[in-house]
């Protein structure tokens, strides 16, 4: 297989799946990671895919990735930026968390902790929590998506009726401008209602989320407290986030 019709091959497997790592394909190709590095380069320069550390996927603003292949997607990434979130919420506070994979693996990450109230429109997010006793979740009404997020008018009246230490939002994508985007506008309309529920907002972003298009816009970057992810995003994010006094955590 020559170049030319490996690079056909390449963006046919991802778009398929949305996501594959360098490993992944260099291993379904049978060729070393340099050189599907340099394949991927190539598909993105011409904007057929988009780079991400370590990987390429399809870079769509109406659609979003599936689940099961969001929940492998940077999942190394994810654990870290959980353990940096979950280090910074103390015992016997009350949260918000939204839906997402990377607050999934924030759940997680909380079980050491002692006496949370949690409030969550993501199923997962309960699920993991409530083996907990001494926990009290809280999980939203709505309307059921395919992957255990809850939305609709439902799920914003029940969150208007709280006021919470934390609100804990992972997002789809961030623009250079610092806007951040998701797919689902109804998903939007709950998270504003946490976020104008919460007294500390953290963001959890893995990198990359950062240059993502998504279609519907959230809010901007400088309205959290504090932004957790696993590399220093660019010059521009950075900036934005010193003259808006937002704390930057890159997970170790």
């Amino acid at each position: 297989m020559d170049h030319f019709d490996r690079r056909t091959a390449i963006l046919d497997y991802i778009t398929g799946s949305g996501y594959a790592t360098i490993d992944e394909l260099a291993q379904h190709f049978h060729v070393t990671p340099q050189t599907i590095r340099r394949d991927i380069n190539q598909l993105a320069n011409e904007g057929k895919l988009k780079r991400y550390h370590g990987g390429a996927g399809i870079d769509s603003s109406i659609q979003n990735t599936d689940y099961n292949d969001r929940v492998s997607q940077s999942s190394n990434q994810k654990q870290r930026i959980a353990a940096a979130v979950a280090a910074a919420i103390p015992n016997h506070c009350s949260l918000f968390i939204n839906i997402g994979t990377t607050t999934e693996a924030i759940a997680q990450a909380l079980l050491e902790h002692r006496g949370l109230r949690v409030i969550t429109n993501n199923i997962h997010v309960a699920t993991i929590l409530s083996q907990k006793d001494d926990f009290d979740i809280l999980l939203t009404g709505g309307t059921v998506r395919g992957d255990g997020g809850l939305v609709g008018q439902a799920t914003e009246d029940f969150i208007e009726q709280f006021k919470v230490d934390f609100g804990i939002l992972g997002i789809s994508g961030i623009d250079e401008d610092g806007s951040l985007l998701d797919f689902d506008y109804q998903e939007v309309h709950v998270s504003r209602a946490i976020m104008n529920n919460s007294r500390q907002l953290f963001l959890a972003a893995d990198h990359s989320k950062f240059g993502r298009n998504a279609v519907v816009r959230l809010d901007t970057i400088t309205r959290f407290h504090r932004v957790f992810t696993d590399c220093k995003p660019s010059v521009s994010i950075c900036q934005l986030l010193d003259e808006h006094c937002v704390q930057l955590t890159l997970a170790d």
